[in-house]
C-alpha cells in the first residue's frame, strides 16, 4: 500500500503541502532572471522623484512607463566617469537594435548651479538626443541624493567655479513599470548592461 496513504489526514497533508511549496520555490528559481548587475528588486530606496528635464518639462518615473529606464546621476564638467558612462549608454541602445526605442537614458545632475537647461540639453546631444537630462533645485538636491543613497561633495577648486564633484558613479535600472530592478556599477561594460536590459525589455 502506498506510504501516504496509510498515514494519518493531517500528517498528510502537511507532507503534500511541504512538496507543493518545494515545488513552487524550484519554479520561482527557475524563473529568475539571472542579471549580472546588482538585482535590487524591492528595494525602499530610490522610487520616484520630482524633477525638471532640460527642455523645462516637469518628469517623474510614470512618464516613462513601457520603457526601461537607466538613470545615472553626475554633471556636465565630470572629466572621465560621466561622459564614458553616457558613451556606454548609447552603444548599449545600438547594441539591443530595435529593442532600444524601448530605452530611455536619464541624466541627473548633481550640480545644479553651473549645469543650466541649455548646457543640460546641448551635453545630452553629445550621446544620444533620446536622452534626458533632469535636474533639480540645490536646495532640494540633498534630499533626492538621500532617497537615491546617492554620494556626492564638492571638491574646491583653485577659483570657486572651478570645483569638481566626487560623486558615486553607478546607474539604477528600472523595469518597463517603473519599478527599480537593478544596480549597475560603473565598468560592467557594455555587452554585460546590455544582456540585462534584454532580459527586462523581452
Amino acid at each position: 500500500m502506498n506510504t501516504l496513504i496509510r498515514l494519518k489526514s493531517p500528517v498528510r497533508r502537511a507532507l503534500l503541502a511541504a512538496l507543493s511549496l518545494a515545488l513552487l520555490q524550484a519554479c520561482t528559481q527557475e524563473t529568475k532572471p539571472a542579471f549580472s548587475a546588482i538585482d535590487v528588486t524591492g528595494a525602499e530606496y530610490a522610487r520616484d522623484f520630482q524633477l525638471t528635464d532640460h527642455n523645462g518639462q516637469a518628469r517623474s518615473l510614470k512618464d516613462f512607463r513601457g520603457k526601461v529606464v537607466v538613470l545615472f546621476f553626475g554633471y556636465t564638467q565630470c572629466p572621465d566617469v560621466c561622459p564614458t558612462s553616457m558613451v556606454e549608454l548609447a552603444e548599449v541602445k545600438k547594441l539591443l537594435g530595435p529593442l532600444g526605442d524601448k530605452l530611455q537614458g536619464l541624466f541627473v545632475t548633481l550640480d545644479p548651479e553651473r549645469d543650466k537647461p541649455e548646457m543640460l540639453k546641448a551635453y545630452m546631444e553629445n550621446f544620444d538626443p533620446s536622452f534626458l537630462a533632469l535636474y533639480s533645485t540645490p536646495e532640494k538636491l540633498p534630499d533626492l541624493a538621500k532617497e537615491f543613497k546617492i554620494y556626492y561633495k564638492k571638491v574646491d577648486g583653485p577659483t570657486p567655479t572651478s570645483y569638481t564633484l566626487d560623486h558615486s558613479a553607478g546607474s539604477y535600472v528600472f523595469d518597463r513599470e517603473g519599478k527599480l530592478r537593478l544596480y549597475v556599477r560603473y565598468g560592467s561594460g557594455v555587452a554585460t548592461m546590455a544582456a540585462d536590459l534584454k532580459l527586462l525589455l523581452q
